[in-house]
């Protein structure tokens, strides 16, 4: 877990309230602003429920975008 300490923005990290992995865009008064990787709609979120986002969760995210690219879900 990410202590007090703020992600960085542009950070990966998984919300483990959520499960959702996103990427650290601000700070609203004591939560983190997330938004989903590939973009939409930002979430708060405490920072003592994020964890840092390991290779293999960025990189299922990258190819789960990816794919819906490819079917003309997301731009």
């Amino acid at each position: 877990m990410l202590r007090e300490l703020r992600p960085a923005v542009g950070s990966h990290v998984v919300d483990t309230r959520t499960g959702r992995l996103g990427i650290v865009m601000g700070y609203e008064g004591p939560y983190v602003q997330l938004r989903p990787y590939g973009g939409g709609r930002e979430w708060d979120a405490e920072p003592g429920a994020l964890r840092t986002a390991t290779a293999a969760e960025r990189l299922k995210a990258a190819t789960a975008h990816a794919n819906a690219r490819s079917r003309g879900e997301a731009l």
